[in-house]
């Protein structure tokens, strides 16, 4: 059948419609790798009540802003959605993603400007994940598109050179028969310069495994050191059991454990486990829109992972109380932080109800805003000197939350917090709409909107989003 494509959805199809039916407006019909304004001759995949799918056979009437894609597994592969696109219209292709998730589900008509912040369109990602197998034959590579099986990949353009030549040493070592069974997946993580320059040549590797329950310690040891052998730069191999009921067990440390990871303006120890920021050309710029100019007495920064903004909130803010839940990145958290740091190894859900108690206990003191005993919360660890006891309340919030977003509790306390901004940080659209509804109807607006493309070649966008009330 022939197709129009009308536009570009967030998840990287583009929507099209069946012919009408006698209730009139046709079935929508998604469609991977195609662009708007596109004729297509498509075939159907799926068909569903509601929707359809369906692939394109073939491009009738193509874009002007199609371009060959660079990549020969492109289209097979799951890792990227737009190498179709020359990388100037990707961009457009996101800003209006975002206005309509913004307009549709949150009813947001944007009082600014979306300023968009580009990122080079190759080479750009500091971390990557492949999938293994050991039978009958060596791979290593990533999931296909729509499917869990392993399509081999021996170069990837939008890793960076380092973690490519990382993905070369681990081809070399399975061919040559060193490949352990029972390791499923290893992880790539590449540092920067020394002096926190991208452009400059990488330093340093650390590989993750992840393991099969059944995987032998003394194998998996063994060929760990066989790949830091095999490539100077590998700094060091950690190996970990699939997680058994949310518990992650270790199995193996060869070499180092962390890397330090040097910005510009800080060194950030990362542990194997815990996040970072996987733009290598944008983690710089992403810190100065999120933190830039900021001052005052006290900021939360939730969801802190390992301290990317806390560390940098901390040179204009007194005191910086930094929420986390993963034990590893608290621990890298509270080495990372400055003496006017704190940490708090909790949910933020947790975090902020207990917050939200302790104020509620707390008469407000006259002429000056409430005050908040113990705001730091139970189980806080701190760096350095310890912060005072009584704490006003927040100067700033920064919530920089998964996928998933808040959700309609966690918004709503970060709403009864009361403070005067808040930056929310965001990888997925629909959920930063979802969480500005209760955020709107508590009195906050958006004075600043930033879309940070940490991910080219991808459906994948980053938002930072400025509000005050």
């Amino acid at each position: 059948m022939l197709l129009n494509i009308e536009k570009l959805i967030y998840g990287g199809d583009g929507l099209a419609r069946l012919p009408a039916d006698s209730r009139g407006r046709g079935k929508a019909v998604f469609v991977p790798f195609v662009l708007a304004g596109e004729k297509i001759e498509a075939a159907l995949t799926e068909e569903k009540s509601g929707f359809a799918r369906a692939h394109a056979e073939a491009i009738i009437q193509p874009s002007p802003h199609r371009v060959p894609p660079p990549c020969p597994h492109f289209a097979r592969c799951g890792g990227c959605h737009y190498q179709q696109a020359a990388y100037p219209h990707q961009l457009e292709i996101k800003q209006e993603i975002l206005r309509e998730n913004l307009r549709r589900i949150a009813r947001l008509e944007l009082p600014c400007e979306i300023e968009v912040h580009p990122s080079p369109p190759w080479n750009y990602r500091n971390r990557s994940r492949l999938q293994v197998r050991t039978r009958p034959d060596f791979a290593a590579g990533y999931f296909k598109f729509a499917s869990h099986e392993l399509l081999p990949v021996e170069e990837c353009p939008i890793s960076s050179p380092l973690i490519n030549r990382g993905i070369a040493a681990l081809w070399k070592s399975g061919r040559a028969g060193q490949a352990v069974e029972g390791v499923r997946e290893v992880e790539f993580f590449a540092s920067p310069a020394a002096n926190g320059d991208p452009d400059e040549k990488e330093s340093n590797l650390l590989l993750e495994f992840v393991c099969d329950p059944e995987a032998r310690r003394a194998a998996v040891r063994a060929w760990a050191e066989e790949l830091c052998a095999s490539l100077p730069e590998i700094a060091g191999v950690v190996a970990f059991r699939e997680p058994q009921k949310g518990v992650q067990e270790l199995l193996v440390t060869v070499g180092a454990s962390q890397l330090i990871y040097q910005t510009k303006h800080s060194a950030y120890r990362v542990s194997a486990g815990s996040f970072f920021q996987t733009n290598r050309f944008l983690i710089d710029e992403l810190i100065a829109i999120v933190t830039g100019g900021r001052s005052g007495e006290l900021a939360l920064d939730l969801y802190a992972g390992v301290g990317l903004f806390s560390t940098a909130l901390a040179c204009g803010i007194r005191h910086i109380v930094s929420v986390e839940s993963s034990q590893t990145a608290a621990k890298d958290l509270q080495y990372n932080l400055p003496v006017n740091g704190k940490v708090a190894n909790a949910g933020t859900e947790q975090y902020l109800a207990e917050l939200g108690h302790k104020g509620r206990a707390e008469p407000a003191a006259t002429g000056q805003r409430a005050v908040r005993q113990g705001a730091v919360g139970n189980g806080a660890v701190g760096n350095g000197a310890a912060l005072p006891q009584v704490l006003h309340d927040p100067d700033l919030l920064v919530v920089d939350p998964p996928r998933g977003g808040l959700g309609d509790r966690v918004a709503r306390l970060l709403a009864d917090v009361g403070a005067p901004r808040i930056t929310y940080v965001s990888c997925d659209p629909a959920t930063l709409a979802r969480d500005l509804i209760p955020l709107q109807a508590a009195g906050y607006r958006v004075d600043q909107i930033h879309l940070v493309d940490l991910f080219p070649q991808t459906y994948h966008l980053e938002t930072v989003l400025h509000l005050t009330r």
